[in-house]
């Protein structure tokens, strides 16, 4: 009877404690459960495979994680939803949008995707992709760092007559970011205003060769608050005040500089931006060509009036 009451007692602190768990305040999709309320992510594992990724909920996700997570999520019909000018010579966006990434343990991109297909290119640390695609022979030597993120973001239009304080922008905005994402804040470089746009650009920088901050994970997270819905247990929206008047955002771009520029080429050009080229070089090429022979005819008209003189 006494080990069936110990039994008993062990059981029910075991459910109490399954019970007491929080949720994952950094990730709505996680599980937090067991003794220590250790907390698992549902990820893709292979192209149609699934497997559990603990995670820590005491900061942001690793974005390699994230995009695995949706993946699993998008392929098994369950909810998800992922709805200028260059900040430098070298920056790039990610027109390639999500794909199922392969991680390293900690969370980092492997240098080398390949989406599960004979179709592979080469990603930085922000998981986005910096070359050409290629077959399964690619070389990707390294992972290149992304140490500079521009974000710009655009914000709806200021009720009554309260205008943007455009002084206390940068402070109350790299505030707001250090508050919600628990990102250090003197990493923001500077933060550029035009109230007729209503486009806010926020450079976030670190040293190069620093390697114990990732600006991606707090870029990706602010571009799901913005352009979809948080990634937090939360839902309330990033809406950062600013001089006492809160910012309502309507969308986030994000370019991303490396350490090393990237290495596209204009064979992966779109159909559209290579009609447009040939366009060009023909229009040239013809010019070129009418020139010559207007000049060639000059010339005869001339040796023509000498032979007559």
């Amino acid at each position: 009877m006494k080990v069936f009451i110990l039994l008993v007692v062990v059981a029910a602190a075991f459910v109490g404690s399954a019970l007491s768990c929080t949720p994952c305040a950094h990730m709505k999709w996680a599980t937090c459960d067991g003794p220590q309320c250790t907390c698992t992510l549902a990820v893709n594992d292979g192209q149609n495979g699934r497997r559990t990724q603990n995670v820590d909920c005491t900061k942001l996700i690793p974005k390699c994680f994230l995009m695995q997570a949706e993946m699993y999520r998008a392929r098994n019909n369950m909810t998800t939803r992922s709805i200028d000018g260059k900040p430098h010579e070298t920056a790039f966006l990610d027109n390639d949008g999500i794909y199922d990434p392969i991680c390293e343990s900690d969370g980092k991109f492997k240098a080398k995707q390949c989406n599960y297909t004979d179709e592979c290119w080469c990603v930085n640390s922000a998981g986005v992709r910096r070359t050409d695609k290629g077959d399964a022979s690619l070389k990707c030597d390294e992972l290149v760092e992304t140490y500079w993120v521009s974000i710009r973001l655009t914000h709806e239009k200021m009720s009554g007559n309260n205008p943007l304080d455009a002084d206390k922008l940068k402070s109350d905005l790299s505030d707001a970011i250090k508050t919600r994402y628990g990102f250090d804040s003197s990493l923001v470089e500077s933060v550029q205003y035009d109230p007729d746009a209503r486009l806010i650009v926020m450079d976030v920088k670190k040293e190069m060769g620093d390697r114990t901050t990732n600006l991606a994970h707090m870029a990706y997270y602010l571009e799901k608050d913005v352009n979809v819905l948080p990634l937090f247990n939360a839902q309330d929206k990033f809406e950062p005040v600013v001089g006492g008047t809160k910012l309502k955002l309507e969308k986030a771009v994000v370019y991303y500089v490396d350490e090393k520029p990237p290495t596209f080429t204009m064979k992966h050009l779109s159909g559209g931006i290579v009609a447009v080229i040939v366009v060009v070089v023909a229009a040239v090429v013809i010019g070129l060509l009418t020139l010559f022979f207007v000049n060639k005819k000059r010339q005869s008209y001339k040796k023509a009036q000498q032979n007559d003189s």
